[in-house]
Formats: structure tokens, sequence, C-alpha cells
């Protein structure tokens, strides 16, 4: 890989300009007005705001506020979605304005979402990021599938991968990415939510790198990420042997029958169901699916916190929208019923609920 200077950059904008533009470009993109939010970007960088830190400290932050205001209740589902394209397209127009000088003079990077993710825009921002820094970008998007990925890689040689996971449940394909990459010959680098606190599950799959953020991420390819290389391994257990006992595979392959079967004993458990709209019965077999999803997802790394923490942020969200904590308590209870031979989804499903019991306790004195 190509070398270059690997100190990061720090935002070099005046904090109060910074928030200023924030304000700005948030009643921009909630008024659903491209125009005005392309304005404050333009204006900005013609009152010489580094392009860098319109990306990174205005509207990566604005895209935060609109996840927070979402699960907070004060943005519908419609409101959000509109957010995130105009941010969206905001970046493109940003990147594309005759200020934004780029110069290729560093190597080639491949940045991606792993596959099933469809959170591309912490991806975009990193792409964008790196053109600035003078590197070659391909960009593929969201939720790329891994065979396709590695096609991708013997065609153009990239130096690095630079893997994007936003959502925790992504981690099985996202260890599959890592894995093939490396099998290829090029180093990975990842990022996003979904590996956790310290990217603590970025070290348990085997990446050669984590960062927390873009500049993060670029100063370690400006670095030069060493490939690590690993003695040729039979099977997955070499690395996470607690998968040797089925509980992740017997979960994961039967989660369309467990979430039939739960939202089936609801509606003999909760008397209010009986009412429910199609809408609203299509909406519990949602969010039961993404629970059985944490649970798989929370096997397959052997960390009870990725579940238990996906459990207090779904009571958050649901407090948020008038629905009661403890309405979680049922589903829990009969995903245990369907799953009493496997002792580490037990240890998990009571923890989760401890926690909920506490929360609980907590709220109503």
């Amino acid at each position: 890989m190509s070398h270059s200077d690997g100190a990061a950059a720090d935002p070099v904008t005046d904090p109060a300009v910074v928030e200023s533009l924030r304000d700005r470009l948030w009643d921009a993109v909630i008024d659903a007005d491209e125009d005005a939010a392309v304005d404050v970007v333009f204006g900005a960088l013609e009152d010489g705001v580094p392009a860098e830190d319109l990306l990174l400290d205005v509207i990566a932050a604005v895209q935060r506020r609109v996840g927070v205001e979402w699960a907070d209740n004060r943005l519908s589902v419609a409101a959000e979605h509109a957010a995130t394209a105009i941010n969206d397209r905001v970046i493109a127009a940003l990147v594309r304005h005759p200020a934004v000088a780029r110069q290729i003079t560093t190597g080639r990077v491949a940045v991606a979402c792993a596959d099933g993710e469809w959170h591309a825009l912490p991806a975009r921002l990193l792409a964008e990021v790196l053109r600035l820094r003078g590197w070659r970008v391909d960009f593929l998007g969201a939720q790329v599938p891994t065979p396709h990925l590695i096609a991708h890689l013997h065609q153009h040689g990239p130096d690095a991968v630079a893997l994007s996971c936003s959502i925790s449940t992504r981690l099985p394909t996202a260890h599959a990415a890592i894995t093939a990459c490396q099998g290829a010959g090029v180093p990975v680098l990842v990022g996003g939510a979904g590996f956790g606190p310290d990217g603590r599950y970025a070290r348990l799959l085997g990446a050669d790198a984590w960062a927390p953020d873009a500049r993060a991420a670029a100063a370690q390819l400006a670095d030069g990420l060493a490939l690590t290389r690993r003695a040729p391994r039979d099977h997955l257990f070499d690395e996470l042997p607690h998968l040797a006992d089925q509980e992740y595979t017997m979960v994961s392959t039967t989660a369309g029958q467990l979430v039939r079967d739960t939202v089936s004993g609801l509606e003999k458990r909760v008397p209010a169901m009986a009412s429910y709209s199609q809408l609203q019965r299509q909406h519990t077999s949602t969010d039961v699916a993404h629970i059985v999803d944490f649970l798989a997802t929370a096997l397959y790394v052997d960390d009870p916190e990725l579940f238990t923490g996906f459990i207090a942020w779904t009571a958050e969200v649901l407090d948020a929208r008038g629905v009661p904590v403890d309405s979680l308590q049922p589903t829990l209870e009969l995903l245990g019923a369907q799953l009493q031979d496997f002792p580490r989804t037990q240890r998990m499903l009571s923890a989760a609920r401890d926690m909920l019991h506490a929360t609980y306790a907590r709220r109503n004195g």
C-alpha cells in the first residue's frame, strides 16, 4: 500500500461556525428543502470552510441527529428517509463543487457495506474523505454480496478494503467478507457502530484494523495496513470456538418459525392484540424478527451485552411511542420456552429479562 502523511486532520473550523451550519442544515433537511441544504454547504465552502469539516462535522452530525429524533418519535419514518436522502444528495453536490480540488496521490481503496447492510451514508462519507485526501476510491455502496466484493478485488486490485457495518446483525456476513478479502490478499479496515464499543467485534472477527471515525480511518490507511497472515483454517470454530455448540446455527436457521410461534403465543397472552389491524400485526412480527436476529448475532459473537443493549434500546424506542416497556417480557419468555435446550441462549434471554424488570421497576418507583 502507498504511504503518505499519516496524521489525522482535526477539524479546523471555528466551533461556533460549525454549530451555526448544523442548525441551518438541520432546518433545511427537516423542511425537505434540498436547494436550501445545498446552499448552506456551498456558502460555507465559499467562505473557506474545508470540505472535510463540512462532511464530518456538519452533514454527519445532522444525520446523527436525524437518527436520534426518529428514535425519540419526533420524526416520522417518511421524514427520516427524506432527510437522509437530502443529506446524501448534499454530499454529492458538495464534492463536485469547483472549490473542492482533488488529486490522486495515494493508492486505491474499495469502500463497501457488508452484505445486508443498507446504511450506506457512513461509508459514503468515508469514501469522500479518502478522495479528498488523494485516494482513488471504488465506492461500492450498500449491501455488497461477498462474492461480488471478491470479484471486484480480483478485477481492480485495490490496496485495501474499508468495510462498513452499522447494524450488528450484519456481523456474520461482515465476518465472511473480512475472511474472504484476506484470503484474496487484501487487508481489511472496518468501521461502524455494528462492530461494537471500541471495535470489540472487529478484533474478534479478525479485521486487520478498526477505526472509530472517518478521520481515524483515513489516517490508518495513510500509515499502511499490514496484512495479517494466518494459517489456513479448516472451519470457523478455529476463530469462534463457541459456535461448536450449534446454538447460533439453530437459532439463525429456525428464525422464521421462532417468529411465527412467538407472535402466535403473544396473541394468546396479550388480549389487546385481538383488536390489532393487519399493519399492527405486521409491525409486531417485524419487531419480533429483529429480536431474534439480535439474539442470533449475540450467540455468534458470544456477547450477552449485544443482546441486552439492543433490548434496552428497543425499550427506549417503544417508551417514546407510548408502548409499555414491560410489553417486551412476554416475547422473551416465549422465545425462552422454545429454546429451552440452549444454555447460552437461556443466559442471554434471562439477562435481558432481568434488565427489563429493573428498568420497569425504576420507572414505576
